[in-house]
């Protein structure tokens, strides 16, 4: 068989970076493609210090996947098994104010990574989809059949490339092609070595709770304390990061099975957790108060979204092993040992000409 030789898109990034651990961990070659939009290169000097002796199994390109030439040069130089495509901008905000500039870097450079994969032969495809998809659900839990309904330009362009990826399975049955839509990572790995590190105003719960429990800013602010629900605020399927990552890992080797054709599944506990819940958990393992601001709700925040986990289970053999407790407590680990996120400056070997790190 030999050692398989995946390209991972994105891979420096929050999920990305964790997904290579695992990935390195669980015997693959990888090769990471990242812009460091919103992203360290320290973290990918962190992922190869953890993987020891299997980091030499690891190389960077600093790469916008929308340049044609910089991606052709990469899979001219090497044969992918398969593709694991993370890179995309993912500020839901962000992505109402700036719909072309989400538009643009979504989809263009998904169309040109999917035009060169299936010019250099690669047709296995893990695609990093989102939970944004089912919208607003009117019944919960959502399963992979549920109505798709995207209510931001982000979570349109997440829908658009599952559409396209559909298409691309229709008119040629060669590609398998996966489709993950995930729910809200949290946490860090265990060592507290690599974890999540925005770039400006964070845009999910926990790494603003994280910025409060630091002093970096002085209170959470809670959109939302009057929906029907548990105790008022919004309720969401919170996922350990590692497992998140596992669930790639299990989802490339399911590319191996011959009837996979282009297949979705939801990556999430099954479980839905209150924002308060959360940050309750949180002040538990951590002995930090977190200050609370009640504010009105936010246009488009849906009331309750959590996943069903069946199919994944079922097909994937892979379940979720962390509960809110732990994703806390992980989180809490790698704020301690890094307050500010990566640091600035950290040793970087230099570069070499073809833009290796």
């Amino acid at each position: 068989m030999g050692q398989k030789v995946v390209l991972v898109t994105g891979g420096a990034g929050y999920i990305g970076s964790h997904t290579v651990l695992q990935l390195l961990l669980g015997g693959f070659k990888v090769v990471v493609m990242d812009n460091f939009n919103n992203a360290s290169e320290i973290a990918m000097l962190r992922v190869r210090e953890l993987a020891g002796e299997f980091g030499n199994n690891l190389s960077v390109h600093k790469v916008d996947l929308r340049d044609r030439a910089a991606l052709e040069g990469i899979f001219a130089s090497t044969r992918f098994d398969a593709v694991i495509h993370f890179a995309g901008l993912k500020a839901v905000g962000e992505s109402v104010q700036k719909p072309l500039l989400y538009y643009n870097n979504n989809l263009v450079g998904t169309i040109t990574l999917l035009e060169v994969m299936a010019a250099h032969g690669c047709k296995k495809l893990v695609f990093s989809s989102s939970a944004t998809v089912y919208g607003w659900p009117k019944q919960v839990p959502c399963t992979e059949e549920s109505p798709l309904s995207a209510l931001n330009p982000y979570g349109r362009t997440k829908l658009a490339i599952e559409e396209i990826c559909r298409d691309i399975y229709r008119a040629d049955p060669g590609w398998k092609i996966i489709l993950l839509r995930y729910f809200n990572p949290v946490g860090a790995h265990p060592s507290g070595y690599i974890g999540e590190d925005p770039h400006g105003i964070p845009n999910n719960l926990m790494p603003l709770v994280q910025q409060v429990a630091v002093g970096r800013r002085p209170a959470l602010t809670v959109f939302g304390n009057d929906y029907n629900t548990v105790d008022g605020t919004g309720v969401r399927d919170y996922i350990h990061i590692v497992d998140l990552a596992d669930g790639h890992v299990a989802a490339l080797r399911k590319l191996d099975d011959p009837n996979i054709g282009c297949v979705v599944y939801n990556l999430g506990t099954g479980k839905g957790t209150s924002v308060l819940e959360m940050v309750k958990a949180f002040e538990k393992v951590s002995g930090k108060k977190i200050p609370l601001v009640m504010a009105g709700r936010r246009p488009g925040d849906a009331e309750i979204v959590y996943a069903s986990t069946e199919k994944a289970e079922r097909e994937l053999n892979w379940k979720a092993k962390y509960g809110i407790e732990d994703m806390c407590r992980s989180l809490w680990n790698w704020v301690c040992k890094n307050p500010y996120g990566y640091p600035s400056e950290e040793y970087i070997p230099p570069s070499n000409a073809n833009g290796e790190i």
